[in-house]
């Protein structure tokens, strides 16, 4: 029996999940017990998600044995459980962002998902349509470098609005090679998952050959520092954090077997953001 307890956006956390895909991951054609306790938050759906079906490729059945009521409704509400059997509930207070299983091809179908989701919510902060647009970008980006590089079977996306936290926490996970084996056979070098997160969050870094890339992840950042939000990578054994000012960069036991970005939006954020070519602006990008 394996518990799942306390799984906030933190470093401890994601080591939590870690070690469950640790315990298990060498299992085939056994049945994976799991209890949920005390607090989910609920945007870790896309991390759970797959490394649950990592475990269902190697003929695992899962089988949720308990979880706490409250986390329950949020997992009913955001169609988590649904994939699991259970009946999705209505969102009444609109926090959930519902969480998706899609393939590399359904870019289409993750771009408005991301608009309808997330960047049309109107609890983020006041920007304008052309900011709009690159925002959606820039995140459409990170699908875009599962669906090239990743050689992933499934993307996973979840989010959550935290109204008494003033944020909105919104992750991207594949289940792909990660960026330290991806960047290091196609420059030759021998970073550490670290380095090579480090690298790729560098302006106009990419990997891709003949395709202009390389933006979606420092866009992202550049905006993080002006609304104090985050930003989070976890990628083979290697951690990334972005505050909005500090770095925090750790190594995790074991290894997750993919990539997930996850970024978090300051809500109580009240400036009106539009892009450098706009006029009349608060704040600019």
């Amino acid at each position: 029996m394996s518990q799942l307890t306390h799984i906030n956006n933190t470093f401890e956390s994601y080591q939590r999940l870690i070690s469950f895909y640790e315990e298990h991951k060498n299992k085939f054609f056994e049945t994976i017990h799991l209890e949920i306790r005390n607090w989910f938050a609920a945007n870790m759906c896309a991390t759970l998600g797959s490394i649950l079906d990592k475990f269902t490729d190697e003929l695992n059945d899962i089988k949720i044995d308990y979880i706490s009521s409250d986390i329950e409704r949020i997992l009913l509400k955001n169609d988590f459980l649904s994939y699991y059997g259970r009946t999705r509930i209505v969102d009444n207070h609109h926090t959930t962002i519902k969480f998706l299983k899609l393939k590399p091809t359904d870019g289409k179908f993750f771009k408005r998902y991301v608009i309808e989701e997330l960047i049309g919510r109107s609890e983020l902060p006041q920007m304008s349509n052309l900011l709009k647009e690159k925002m959606t970008e820039a995140i459409y980006e990170i699908f875009v470098n599962a669906q090239i590089h990743s050689n992933t079977d499934n993307i996973y996306t979840c989010g959550q609005f935290f109204p008494r936290d003033n944020k909105i926490e919104f992750t991207i996970v594949d289940i792909g090679i990660g960026f330290k084996r991806k960047i290091n056979e196609r420059f030759n070098k021998n970073l550490s998952a670290v380095q090579a997160i480090e690298w790729a969050i560098k302006d106009k870094h990419t990997t891709k050959v003949g395709i202009t890339g390389g933006i979606g992840l420092a866009f992202l950042k550049e905006f993080i520092t002006k609304n104090k939000g985050k930003m989070q990578i976890v990628s083979d054994d290697g951690f990334y954090q972005f505050d909005g000012k500090i770095e925090i960069t750790n190594s995790f036991v074991g290894s997750f077997p993919g990539t997930i970005v996850n970024l978090q939006f300051r809500t109580d954020d009240n400036n009106s953001y539009l892009l450098k070519k706009e006029i009349n602006s608060n704040d600019i990008f």
